[in-house]
């Protein structure tokens, strides 16, 4: 899940020693024989972010006569990693997790741990974020990071064009009349879109307009081919062939990027180099299909860290994972992720920025959805099969007939 899930794929892996030492507490219960215990936490970051936790993780130990950590990188071969533990019996006691669908049966269900904490403890997580560390009505991870999405926008591009600024209010109609006027009197084309997007993120889009890919059963018949999801994909294609938006190889970043775009849809991830681009931009909410009646909805690409369920050494594990998903940890973790804690998005005033405050305003709107890869088993085969189906639909070279696509892809 993650950059994108790509992102979010770029993974690093990060070794933890938990040591037993004082008295009768838990964690030296989970010792062996009163020594040192070693607790692995593989982590997906890489390069100057491995430095930041271990800098984190140093401050555990200095703060944990009982435990003590070590820092290890896996790096791109994370998942790789990851499964061949739970095939061997080898699994980090603690990890990074987002992949929920494929790993939860090797992963400790956390409610009790959670419950124990107190009510205060769950509440001050965006409530959000838990349908995306839960399977099967259980949660598997705590929440660390995540960015919902929200429309990108150029200021210089709409001045020069002579029209007012996007608003958190704005329906498709207004971006589409706002792209148009873009491309008519500039250089630039007024929207951008993947022209082979990722079907997890564009779920969000059927969403909005009341539709999805699947029904809780995980049913695609319809629904990915129903008349509101053929209305999304048909809007698309539509932009295109009239000229206005522009259907990119990648996310649109470097078109945004590049001023070639006014416009386009993206998480969190683009904002570090905006700002050393100089770039003049704007950040506001997806819009809103205007005949749906209801709030436009973003998918999440949410990372928590989780404990194996064959880990030997559970509560001290669950120690660690507490300093992990703390007021200070968060904090710590800003610029790197979105924070996670309400608390710490008060104290830090997050609300107040405007590049990041629509982000939290669509993990509002947000709430109560499932992604299709929490239903279907066979997601990700199906996964690649949508994929090629929606570029299809937005390949200039052969824009295909949306409801001929989706039926077909309604068979799959």
């Amino acid at each position: 899940m993650k950059r994108k899930l790509a992102a979010l794929c770029m993974l690093s892996l990060t070794v933890i020693t938990v040591l037993s030492g004082c008295g009768g507490s838990k964690a030296n219960q989970d010792s062996a024989k009163g020594g040192k215990t070693k607790i692995r936490f593989a982590s997906w970051d890489v390069a100057e972010d491995v430095d930041r936790q271990q800098e984190l993780v140093d401050k555990f130990n200095a703060a944990h006569e009982d435990i003590e950590v070590a820092l290890e990188a896996y790096g791109k071969d994370f998942d790789t990693k990851i499964s061949a533990g739970m095939g061997s019996g080898d699994t980090p006691d603690v990890m990074y997790m987002w992949n929920y669908p494929a790993y939860y049966q090797g992963l400790e269900p956390l409610d009790s741990f959670i419950e124990k904490e107190g009510e205060a403890y769950k509440a001050n997580f965006y409530d959000t974020l838990w349908n995306y560390n839960s399977m099967d009505g259980q949660i598997y991870g705590i929440p660390i990071g995540f960015t919902t999405h929200t429309l990108f926008y150029n200021k210089d591009l709409f001045q020069e064009a002579g029209i007012s600024e996007p608003t958190n209010d704005w329906t498709w109609d207004d971006l589409q009349q706002a792209a148009k006027t873009i491309s008519e009197k500039t250089s630039a084309k007024g929207f951008a879109f993947p022209m082979k997007p990722d079907p997890y993120d564009y779920e969000m889009y059927l969403w909005s307009n009341g539709a999805a890919y699947c029904d809780n059963e995980g049913k695609l018949e319809g629904n990915i081919n129903s008349k509101e999801s053929e209305e999304v994909f048909q809007m698309f294609q539509d932009m295109e062939k009239d000229g206005y938006a522009v259907a990119t190889e990648k996310s649109g970043t470097d078109e945004f990027r590049s001023g070639a775009v006014a416009m386009y849809v993206y998480g969190a991830w683009s904002i570090n180099s905006l700002k050393e681009d100089g770039l003049n931009y704007g950040v506001v909410a997806i819009p809103a299909f205007a005949n749906a009646g209801k709030d436009s909805v973003s998918i999440l690409s949410s990372s928590g860290i989780s404990i194996s369920k064959d880990s030997k050494n559970k509560e001290a594990a669950w120690e660690f994972v507490k300093f992990w998903t703390n007021e200070e940890s968060n904090k710590a973790r800003i610029g790197l992720e979105l924070p996670v804690l309400s608390s710490v998005v008060e104290s830090e005033k997050i609300m107040d920025q405007p590049e990041y405050a629509p982000f939290y305003l669509m993990l509002e709107q947000s709430t109560g959805y499932t992604s299709a890869s929490f239903i279907i088993k066979e997601w990700s085969e199906l996964s690649e099969n949508l994929s090629l189906s929606f570029e299809e639909v937005f390949n200039p070279s052969s824009l295909q007939s949306v409801p001929d696509v989706l039926n077909s892809a309604a068979q799959q």
